[in-house]
């Protein structure tokens, strides 16, 4: 079968591999679009580690079932299908407590690190367990299921946070998960939003999709949020950008017992402003990939509620890959999603 593989750092070729073998529990799909993560750009030049060349990335894909294996139930060939990127165990005592985003034996697709390699979707074909799949409503495009693992990591974030019908919220970051938070607080009854970022164009997107108001994060950011909240600040901020400029920001955005949700994760440590956190007795949370929020975010998209063809910059053959990792690395032109459709 044809793939798009990172034979080496930086370097991404159209290679013709062996076809995946599937195991008893597992199902062969044809996939018919896998989005570009920002997680496989830093692959792309091995700064995370989990990228080790030669793999197969690409872990955001739909596709249609084309083979099952003999253990497989409730499954067959010409099923239309996403899945989870994360393949959890669903026997240890994280998964029992419902928690798969923390399995002890989590591995991710389109991953390759030291523990393990699991060739993922930039391909014609991808192997899939049975557990981690999920049927797609008739209204929902391959291209915009795609979209479904994204989406389900920002409703996780919102569906984790304390939450008041009504309750304000500041976004900081409005890439393409801080655009899907936007809208999954506002799916969830939340009342004003307001959408922080360095980027206007990506602020005008904010609003469309739902923000109330737009910051622009000029180092004067703060003093334009409090007026808008009379000055106390909103009940929770998601920090969606994962540098210690942001992380401070969605720390002083909130009002006192408020909420800090914490999404991204660029920088591996952040400076924290202790005595605020304290005396104003903020609560902090980390919020990690998603854990059962695939149905729901794909009702979502069925239903209309959220948005996400207005997230796809692009879509494009697989044997464009290797131009579009070049453009997406040297971040030639503003893009938000990238699919590929094998």
């Amino acid at each position: 079968m044809k793939a798009l593989v990172l034979t080496e750092y930086k370097k991404m070729e159209i290679l013709d591999v062996p076809m995946p073998v599937i195991q008893d529990d597992e199902v062969l799909i044809r996939v018919k679009a896998c989005g570009i993560c920002g997680s496989d750009i830093h692959g792309y030049d091995g700064s995370t580690g989990r990228r080790r060349p030669p793999i197969i990335m690409g872990h955001e894909a739909s596709g249609i079932i084309v083979e099952t294996g003999p253990k497989v139930e409730n499954w067959k060939k010409d099923d239309r299908v996403t899945f989870d990127s994360t393949i959890y165990c669903g026997r240890c005592s994280y998964c029992n407590k419902g928690m798969v985003n923390l399995c002890e034996n989590r591995r991710v697709l389109g991953v390759s690190c030291e523990e393990y390699h699991r060739d993922g979707a930039f391909a014609e074909y991808v192997a899939v367990p049975q557990h981690i799949l999920y049927a797609l409503p008739d209204s929902v495009s391959y291209d915009q299921a795609a979209l479904v693992e994204p989406l389900s990591i920002a409703a996780h974030a919102v569906d984790i946070s304390p939450h008041l019908l009504d309750a304000s919220a500041t976004v900081i970051g409005t890439g393409m998960v801080g655009l899907f938070v936007i809208q999954a607080l506002r799916a969830k009854g939340y009342g004003k939003i307001i959408a922080v970022d360095h980027n206007q164009s990506k602020l005008d997107l904010a609003l469309k999709l739902g923000a109330d108001e737009a910051v622009l994060s000029d180092g004067h950011a703060l003093e334009k949020i409090l007026p808008l909240t009379n000055g106390r600040g909103t009940d929770a901020s998601f920090e969606v950008a994962g540098t210690s400029e942001a992380f401070n920001l969605a720390v002083h955005s909130v009002c006192k017992g408020g909420s800090v949700t914490l999404v991204g994760n660029s920088s591996p440590k952040v400076d924290l402003p202790l005595q605020t956190i304290v005396t104003r007795q903020i609560r902090l949370q980390g919020s990690c990939a998603s854990s059962g929020e695939y149905p729901a975010c794909l009702n979502l998209i069925a239903r209309g509620q959220v948005d996400v063809n207005s997230i796809i910059s692009a879509t494009a053959p697989l044997d464009e890959g290797p131009m579009w990792f070049d453009k997406l690395y040297h971040r030639n032109g503003p893009r938000l999603k990238v699919v590929l459709n094998p």
